[in-house]
């Protein structure tokens, strides 16, 4: 960056490293520094009556600052939370030299940088926990100053909030905003409690490939890519089902993955092009039994991120006790519309649609015209949990038929909050009547449907050695983040969304400056 492009905060941040090196003290030193206390710790465990003082040495970023005269306090940031630091003269530089405190400290020091503070802990007269610094080290220098809110008159200023902003600058948010990194902390417990509940009945992690000859599992449009070596086109995979299910006819008794997909598909505020989907595959059993093994698991992950099955989203109050009701689709179309599914062709399925305004392709076949319906008049309204179930056979390529009823299939969907949050089959282990239902997904892709899914003779090949019943289930992870942490958007619960690129955007001090397209 040329030296004409830096802010002026930033000349005078460069020229304070450059005098603190001409001082001997190394803006960014490669020694360890020893942590032995951090700032929610060393609040719970003080005690007034200790004697001597508890010492801790604690590191992270300068905060905030109140320079006095021979005295001072600044706020200290760790991973936990922050602490105020009491910083005397006299003390920081016992002697004649007061450099230390007088320049480096007072003048050469800022808002963001990093250091480690030697003292012990005391409580000020004001009341509060603080460090009484005796020993000070630079750590790291920050070279661009942090957007830190400023209050004047009661308004806030200068704040950190525009989104565009924070999902680019992450690094930014998790620092200045209180309550940000909470988000990620809620969503790692989330991910371990779903472990720990799948672990516990005896289930198998694994991995699966990410790039794949053939994108199967799903019905969406990939991302193509190319292997050069062996001079092939390859696709990163829009879904993990069909290598889960080779494992299952390979003989495992109960697989689960935490897949990262790609689908080359819209992005809005519940959709990313890269997102997580956990997927999970269990031998001998059916869709009945994994609503019931869904609803207790989500029970379980709303109690160890939250500590209650209750999560205020917006308006809504979601409560993810089980049981949950069990709709067919049939029906949830019917109240909602008073139009019966059942039986009708494709062509009265269309006229419906016309009828509702609701918007359609001429290339979509029944399934996607059914699927667009419930879309459209049902899948908003369902706010509490709720499995819709039973879905028609044009629907479902990859599910067992119905046992009463060959027209439907077994398969649930799971909303929430007016969204599909995990999706389930029996699934379909006949390889005839698999090889069937890909050749009419092949007819739709030969009628312009991009998102239908391509014959997969693998797979077929392995359904011929022999699959057990089983019963599958898809969630997707960052949805889910989405509800336990009360977020309205995907962005929030991903630490790096995909973002347009940047052409130019907003500096910290608000205006615009060019950058480089990433």
């Amino acid at each position: 960056m040329a030296h004409q492009e830096l802010s002026e905060q930033e000349i005078v941040r460069r020229r304070s490293m450059e005098a603190l090196r001409e001082r001997g003290i190394e803006p960014y030193p490669a020694a360890e520094y020893k942590v032995t206390g951090h700032t929610t710790e060393i609040r719970e465990n003080f005690s007034d009556d200790l004697q001597p003082p508890r010492e801790v040495q604690i590191a992270g970023r300068i905060m905030s600052r109140r320079i006095m005269g021979k005295a001072s306090f600044m706020e200290l940031q760790d991973a936990d939370g922050r602490i105020q630091v009491y910083v005397s003269r006299d003390d920081l530089c016992p002697g004649e030299d007061k450099e230390m405190y007088n320049v480096v400290f007072k003048k050469l020091l800022d808002i963001g940088d990093f250091i480690g503070v030697k003292g012990y802990v005391f409580r000020t007269q004001m009341g509060e926990i603080t460090v009484h610094a005796q020993e000070i080290t630079l750590l790291s220098k920050s070279l661009r100053p942090l957007p830190v809110v400023k209050i004047k008159d009661g308004q806030a200023y200068d704040a950190f909030t525009d989104p565009e902003l924070r999902y680019r600058r992450r690094y930014v948010d998790l620092v200045v905003n209180k309550g940000v990194k909470d988000i990620f902390i809620k969503r790692t417990k989330m991910f371990n409690s779903m472990r720990e509940y799948f672990n516990s009945h005896g289930y198998l992690e694994v991995d699966t490939p990410v790039l794949q000859a053939i994108p199967g599992g799903a019905a969406a449009r990939p991302f193509i890519t190319h292997h050069n070596a062996l001079d092939i086109p390859l696709y990163l995979r829009i879904a993990n089902e069909l290598y889960l299910k080779r494992l299952i006819v390979g003989g495992f008794d109960g697989v689960y993955e935490f897949s990262r997909n790609f689908r080359n598909e819209g992005m809005d505020r519940t959709h990313n092009p890269e997102f997580t989907c956990m997927e999970i595959y269990v031998p001998y059993k059916d869709y009945n039994w994994m609503m019931d093994f869904t609803e207790k698991m989500l029970e379980k992950l709303a109690i160890d991120v939250n500590g209650t099955t209750k999560v205020q989203i917006g308006d809504n109050e979601i409560d993810f006790k089980a049981p949950y009701p069990r709709i067919t689709m049939t029906q949830a179309i019917l109240d909602a519309t008073g139009f019966d599914i059942t039986g009708k062709t494709e062509d009265e399925l269309r006229a419906f649609c016309k009828q509702r305004h609701i918007e359609i392709d001429d290339s979509w076949g029944k399934g996607k015209l059914i699927d667009e319906i419930f879309g459209a008049e049902c899948e908003g309204k369902m706010i509490q949990p709720t499995f819709i179930i039973d879905y028609p056979i044009e629907m479902s390529p990859l599910t067992k038929r119905h046992r009463d009823n060959p027209e439907l299939t077994e398969r649930f969907e799971l909303m929430v909050n007016g969204k599909e949050l995990a999706n389930a089959y029996s699934e379909l282990n006949d390889p005839i009547d698999q090889y069937e239902r890909f050749i009419e997904q092949m007819k739709l892709a030969d009628k312009g449907d991009d998102e239908a899914m391509i014959i997969d003779h693998d797979f077929i090949r392995a359904l011929e050695y022999g699959m057990p019943p089983t019963s599958g289930m898809g969630i997707g992870m960052d949805r889910l983040a989405m509800l336990l942490t009360g977020q309205s958007t995907i962005q929030e619960v991903l630490l790096f969304p995909q973002m347009r690129p940047e052409v130019k955007a907003k500096t910290d001090e608000g205006e615009a400056e060019e950058t480089t397209e990433q």
